[in-house]
């Protein structure tokens, strides 16, 4: 964090523009002059200068937590954003868990971004409601995000709401769409939206997907450039989520490379598998839709049938089936299974 920008970090603009002159220009920077230097350096009072390095350490240095006040927060909060799925809410322990990272991994198609829409609702929901009555960051790398279909799925599903006049549009404002298209630009977003979410309420940030991203940079880069890419988002959203204590999900694609009916992929993302808090497969195998949780540090490994309906994902059963061996790193896309080695699964994004 010691590299954002200050001009990022919600000074008034006057004294913003002082850092600037003075070729202040990162949080780094700032926190590195004493405070008599910097009154002098930017001539200005010391009530001034306290103020604004109050406001740059909190953006840059998140204030340090006790377990018991994590403990009080998760009581207070419920720590959770329901998905609204009986069964995998109750093999969650509640849902989509705040402070931490979910990843959702499967083939093209299969209804992650189903998942996705319905989440961005559900927290944009009023309280009243059961909703976290709050904004939502919808980073769309591959142009999925379709409006007309978030109300499709809003009115199927919460008729009472979003019949109301105005509801559907109040709903959709609530909810903040980006298009990275590059990873540069990706990165960029990232380290503009933490200031983002302290000011407008954030409740939830989606990345659908971060492999469309990494797989077309990975493409263009060298092998140690791959490294470097992967990297920086995975370490930024860890800490983001830490940071912010909202829920962060992010979608992953896997690809078929050839036509073997069993496809392995290396263990590389190492770095991903413990950024990771959630990672629920989506798969298809026996003429059925699986969600299956493959890496929870509460929940058991099980899988649950579902199909897509006008209200979005619907499972089939809450009682789920029992996931066990090597079921529970296998995604399996109508026949092809696609075995992730190592000690936690991952889908092949060439990092």
């Amino acid at each position: 964090m010691s590299n954002k920008l200050i001009s990022q970090m919600g000074l008034p603009s006057s004294l913003a523009n002082v850092f600037s002159a003075r070729n202040i220009l990162t949080a780094k920077d700032a926190l590195s002059l004493p405070e008599f230097d910097l009154m002098a350096l930017l001539d200005v009072d010391r009530d001034q200068v306290r103020t604004a390095v109050a406001r740059i350490s909190e953006i840059a240095c998140p204030p340090c937590r006790t377990a018991l006040s994590l403990m009080e927060d998760r009581a207070l909060t419920g720590g959770y954003l329901p998905t609204r799925l009986l069964g995998l809410d109750r093999a969650l322990r509640g849902g989509i868990p705040f402070g931490a990272l979910t990843e959702l991994v499967g083939p093209s198609g299969i209804g992650k971004t189903q998942f996705c829409l319905k989440l961005a609702l559900l927290a944009a929901l009023p309280s009243s409601y059961g909703g976290l009555n709050g904004r939502v960051i919808y980073m769309d790398t591959e142009s999925k995000f379709h409006s007309t279909r978030l109300i499709e799925i809003g009115r199927s599903s919460f008729p009472h709401i979003f019949n109301s006049e105005g509801m559907a549009q109040e709903m959709a404002g609530r909810i903040i769409v980006l298009r990275p298209a590059s990873l540069d630009e990706l990165t960029e977003s990232l380290q503009q939206i933490q200031l983002i979410i302290l000011q407008h309420d954030v409740k939830l940030l989606i990345v659908d997907s971060m492999a469309a991203i990494l797989v077309g940079e990975n493409e263009r880069s060298t092998t140690g450039q791959k490294q470097h890419s992967c990297h920086l988002p995975l370490s930024f959203l860890k800490s983001l989520a830490e940071f912010s204590q909202i829920p962060i999900v992010v979608t992953n694609q896997v690809r078929s490379q050839n036509n073997y009916e069993v496809v392995h992929y290396p263990f590389q993302g190492i770095q991903w598998a413990h950024a990771v808090t959630i990672r629920l497969i989506f798969e298809a195998h026996s003429g059925q839709r699986f969600i299956k949780i493959s890496k929870s540090p509460t929940s058991p490994a099980i899988a649950f049938p579902f199909l897509v309906k006008s209200s979005g994902i619907a499972l089939l059963s809450d009682e789920g089936l029992e996931v066990t061996g090597s079921e529970m790193s296998t995604i399996r896309c109508e026949g092809l299974n696609v075995l992730v080695e190592g000690a936690e699964p991952f889908p092949h994004l060439g990092c």
